[in-house]
């Protein structure tokens, strides 16, 4: 597993939102083995476990934050920024 890159705050309003309204979201994410992932699913919790940022969605898929590709459409920079 490489070193966790904390997201930007941006991201974790929108991930906090989706959350709250149980909102069924696209995620598009880097696997730890470095496959693109795609999931339409509603997030049951954003948490922080040893210094890294993680979302759990209702299929049970533990997603770490720094690998979000796509979050709801917006893509997700390096660095965790989302992109206008």
């Amino acid at each position: 597993m490489t070193n966790y890159r904390p997201i930007d705050c941006a991201v974790h309003d929108i991930l906090l939102e989706v959350a709250t309204f149980h909102r069924t979201v696209e995620i598009i994410f880097r696997d730890e083995a470095g496959q693109i992932q795609n999931f339409h699913d509603r997030i049951r919790d954003v948490f922080t476990r040893a210094g890294e940022e993680f979302l759990l969605l209702e299929r049970g898929q533990l997603i770490r934050l720094d690998h979000l590709i796509l979050v709801d459409g917006k893509p997700v920079t390096q660095g965790g920024k989302v992109s206008a």
